[in-house]
């Protein structure tokens, strides 16, 4: 019997070594089952037109921060690819002008999906059509509109953005529209419409028609508690974060965060440096503003800073797109050699933000963007090829794989669902 006892014992402690190894096991391959399992979601990154060619396009490892190696080779699932136009004068010629550039936008995201890489990737439209593309095994296109200052004053385009795929736009961009405010009315405190235009507050109903998310990213803080107030529909923050710990007109205050808590909405917590910790960005910008200018000058290029963009010509604009990756890309190379560089924001500084709002409104009302190809970036995400970073990050703090579901694109797909289906009573309404 006593023989027999300890036959039992070591028997139970061989299987308690190996369940202990199992979950070792288990546990160093948590990270990429359930980046695998879960569907990844990016709300913003910025295109170019001249990489969206027969020739030069996102089916190539290219200088861009997305292309499909990229994401292929980072897991990342779904792109919101965005079609942005920089703000001229609010007269008919500037609308026209900014319209050819919003088109050309747009049609070369369509060309993507049906001409050049079919077989990689598609458009979808809805959540239904984002998770059977993805069942596929191919990568998901979404268009995002980052200023309606195209439109111009003729309400009806919005439905043909729609047409095209828009499934989210924002009201303005850098700079007052005809539309609303812009949050960068704070620097000198000078408002056009003290939040919304008369035009603006018909843009939010046909948007609510058409099933359009309103995103709110951009606009003023008043312009966006008017959009609430207005809208039936809830509404996103395509790519701002907390406020709170970092105070940049781009984020969203408390206030704003409870708004969109109550109006059932979501913020995307957006992976740009300058938005998630103003110290740490300041010292590494710093820094880096003399290696980038020294690349540019090696490379016979002009490199401009971020402030200047709104004041380059669009050939200036798009020529400084066609290679500041690759600057970027060298400078970078040269900082990780440097051990007198200032740390850079990283990952670990990305999720304290959505932490704090997981904490502040609740998990389902917080999401994720890169603002990648626009600005965005940063040290452990700074391309798709590295998008499983975020998701370690999430699982070393806790997060649970539904949670993580939730914050890669649960949420945002919940509130497009929701978009979708008030659009629909709205319309049927109107037609009995």
């Amino acid at each position: 019997m006593k023989n027999l006892i300890m036959l039992l014992m070591v028997l139970s402690l061989a299987s308690c070594k190996t369940e202990s190894k199992k979950k070792e096991e288990t546990m160093a391959q948590k990270v990429d089952r359930i980046h695998q399992e879960v569907i990844t979601l990016d709300t913003h990154a910025d295109i170019n037109v001249n990489n969206f060619t027969d020739s030069i396009n996102y089916s190539q490892r290219l200088d861009t921060q997305v292309d499909l190696p990229k994401m292929i080779e980072g897991g990342l699932d779904v792109v919101w690819l965005i079609v942005y136009t920089g703000q001229d004068s609010l007269t008919a010629q500037g609308y026209a002008k900014a319209e050819a550039n919003a088109m050309a936008k747009l049609d070369a995201i369509s060309k993507l999906c049906t001409t050049y890489a079919p077989d990689q990737i598609a458009l979808a439209r809805s959540s239904d059509e984002v998770r059977a593309i993805q069942k596929e095994g191919k990568k998901v296109a979404m268009i995002g509109v980052e200023n309606a200052y195209p439109i111009g004053e003729d309400l009806s385009k919005f439905q043909e953005y729609y047409d095209k795929g828009a499934r989210y736009i924002s009201l303005s961009h850098n700079g007052h529209s005809q539309f609303c405010d812009s949050n960068t009315g704070e620097a000198d405190n000078i408002w056009l419409h003290n939040g919304l235009s008369e035009l603006g507050k018909e843009a939010v109903n046909e948007m609510n028609r058409l099933g359009i998310m309103i995103d709110v990213s951009h606009p003023s803080k008043e312009a966006m508690k008017q959009m609430i107030a207005l809208s039936k529909a809830p509404i996103i923050a395509s790519h701002s974060s907390a406020r709170a710990l970092c105070d940049h007109s781009r984020n969203l205050d408390d206030e704003q965060l409870l708004l969109m808590k109550e109006n059932g909405g979501v913020v995307q917590t957006v992976a740009f440096s300058a938005y998630l910790n103003t110290q740490k960005h300041e010292a590494r910008a710093a820094y880096m503003k003399n290696i980038y200018q020294k690349v540019a000058d090696s490379l016979g290029v002009q490199w401009y800073e971020r402030s200047q963009f709104s004041k380059l010509s669009d050939a200036e604009r798009s020529a400084f797109m066609g290679y500041y990756q690759n600057v970027m890309k060298i400078g970078k190379q040269l900082v990780a050699r440097d051990d007198n560089a200032p740390p850079a924001v990283d990952v670990k500084d990305f999720v304290n933000h959505i932490d704090y709002m997981v904490e502040k409104i609740g998990i389902e009302h917080v999401g994720i963007s890169s603002d990648f190809d626009g600005g965005g970036g940063i040290q452990g995400w700074s391309d798709a090829s590295e998008t499983k970073n975020v998701t370690a990050e999430l699982v070393a703090r806790g997060y649970t794989q539904e949670q993580i579901a939730q914050l890669w694109s649960g949420n945002l797909l919940r509130v497009l669902d929701q978009v979708q289906q008030i659009a629909q009573t709205i319309q049927s309404e109107t037609t009995d």
